[in-house]
């Protein structure tokens, strides 16, 4: 390993955002390889536990790319149009990802997870011209196709039969690229023009748009030397996220293709062990997941550093790393977990770092370029050591996301005097590591997600025999489960259909796990629930779904 103990304070000072005027994320992720001469580099190989393994290399990701991009000029839509991806983790992903960049339009990154509700309702909040999906996803969505007129094309990864819609031109995807011979050139796109368009849960009951320049991704190379740890030989690194969340569209795809690294992704049913198989199978260097990941692998392998002797450097992000993983992990496999902070709009801008020695439960330190301040956001007077404060990110930071789509008031309520106040507060102690303290709101952290409760109460209030409920997390071994506690009519109702009514409703990661049944809920004299009240004590009855 390469010794990198210097003090990163120089860096901090030293930093310059080079930002040229003009930049395509969908090139710089592909076609700059074939610049640089690693057009022969493998950059993304994907294990499917059905489909087996299948990789791609810089030279067919930007013939592939462009393709698709041909394939969506053909369709002579409006500047900046919106493409939305709903894909398993597949290297059709990166081609209609990067493919939509590079025609000009703007990429809609979705999870598989999604019901088919939930799909349209991003379809239509983004008014995406474009669907670009699976055949089981599709045959979910085609009996309520009447309401995707708005589109112009779908298309259809791995096709198994009749694509017939009475409503949509549906075609398939591999046989439509495949019909490309000739690609012309790609529009060129500014800095700062619209890039992908990622959604996240809200406040407001619905998942909300956060819009992203194509700047992002030069906006994220700090993290490439003060999170990453790239060795000098060649790095494999083995993502074990989905491509729709913002931590693994940037730490999983763009950031490792815009440096020519070689990118591992698995698609399946989870296996602790698959993930030491896969190190060892491709002699990863890097390895990234979520606390989740690396406990399971703890507590279910009886793995050491001797089965994955190329590994070199272990990342996580997504929920808190526990002291326990954290030591359990050094000492079984020689190796430290760097940890990172991020959100939607800014991702993983404070991060632990092989530059300084970590401080267990310190978030590291926000990484040289990005000037954040923690401020109060009552006097917008920066805080001192040891206070706390709300982390605020000036508004001129490249990693920073545009705009809320289509919200300019809230756009407006976060982006102000120069700053972006991003809601989550922190504070630094006396040595300069922050520690994170979070959101001073009810935004809940589920296996790694981000749920809000109010997106899930929107749901359950629509069901007849709910007279009002109330969402939050509760701790059960060592993760968070969303729980709902319902307020029920006079009629009987049973807890277990609720369960049910969630699961068919709501992806996976939102659906409760536990449904407890309440006569009254504590409240402001104003009649707002208060959550952090909230507790059994107050259920009459339960049920548990695991």
């Amino acid at each position: 390993m390469i010794d990198r103990s210097q003090n990163i304070s120089a860096d901090h000072k030293d930093w310059e955002w080079i930002i040229p005027e003009y930049f395509n994320i969908g090139e710089a992720c592909s076609d700059r390889q074939i610049s640089l001469k690693n057009g022969k580099q493998t950059a993304m190989i994907v294990e499917d536990d059905q489909l087996g393994s299948s990789n791609i290399t810089y030279d067919e990701l930007a013939a592939k790319t462009n393709q698709f991009a041909e394939i969506i000029k053909n369709l002579k839509l409006e500047k900046q149009s919106r493409v939305l991806v709903r894909l398993p983790n597949c290297l059709h992903y990166p081609i209609a990802f990067l493919g939509a960049m590079k025609a000009g339009c703007i990429a809609v990154p979705t999870s598989t997870l999604l019901t088919a509700t939930e799909v349209i309702y991003l379809a239509k909040d983004s008014e995406a011209a474009v669907l670009v999906t699976d055949h089981e996803t599709w045959k979910s969505l085609e009996p309520i196709a009447e309401e995707l007129t708005f589109l112009k094309a779908v298309f259809i990864h791995q096709a198994s039969h009749d694509l017939s819609s009475d409503y949509l031109d549906v075609k398939d995807l591999g046989i439509e690229i495949d019909k490309i011979e000739v690609c012309t050139p790609n529009p060129a796109t500014k800095s700062d023009d619209p890039a992908y368009l990622v959604y996240t849960s809200g406040t407001t009951g619905y998942p909300k748009g956060v819009l992203h320049a194509h700047r992002a991704l030069l906006g994220r190379n700090p993290a490439s030397k003060y999170w990453f740890n790239f060795s000098a030989v060649h790095d494999r690194i083995l993502h074990t996220g989905k491509f729709n969340w913002t931590y693994v569209l940037g730490s999983g795809l763009m950031d490792p293709l815009y440096l020519g690294k070689t990118v591992i992704v698995y698609e399946g049913k989870n296996n602790p062990n698959q993930w030491v198989d896969l190190i060892h199978k491709h002699n990863a260097t890097i390895f990234i997941a979520v606390p989740t990941i690396y406990r399971q692998i703890l507590q279910k392998t009886q793995s050491t550093k001797e089965d994955v002797p190329s590994l070199l450097h272990c990342m996580s992000a997504g929920e808190h790393l526990s002291d326990e993983v954290f030591e359990r992990w050094n000492s079984r496999f020689g190796l430290d977990i760097y940890e990172a902070v991020g959100m939607s709009e800014f991702s993983y801008y404070i991060s632990q770092s092989v530059h300084r020695p970590i401080r267990p439960g310190s978030a590291g330190f926000p990484q040289p370029g990005h000037k954040i301040k923690l401020i109060n956001p009552e006097t917008l007077e920066e805080i001192k050591a040891g206070e706390e404060g709300m982390i605020c990110v000036p508004e001129d930071d490249p990693g920073l996301f545009l705009e809320y789509w289509h919200l300019p008031e809230e756009t407006a309520k976060y982006k102000h005097n120069g700053w972006f106040f991003t809601g989550d507060y922190a504070r630094y102690d006396s040595d300069g590591y922050l520690w994170f303290l979070g959101r001073k709101d009810d935004i809940i952290k589920s296996f790694g997600y981000r749920v809000s409760p109010y997106e899930i109460e929107r749901v359950f209030k629509a069901h007849p025999q709910v007279n009002d409920c109330a969402v939050i997390g509760e701790v059960s071994g060592d993760k968070v489960l969303v729980v709902v506690y319902v307020l029920a009519s006079e009629s009987s109702i049973n807890p277990d259909d609720l369960v049910e009514y969630g699961r068919a409703n709501l992806a996976s990661y939102k659906a409760p796990k536990v449904v407890y049944i309440t006569n009254h809920f504590p409240r402001t004299k104003n009649g707002k629930i208060l959550r952090k009240d909230i507790n059994r004590s107050t259920a009459t009855a339960f049920s548990t779904i695991r």
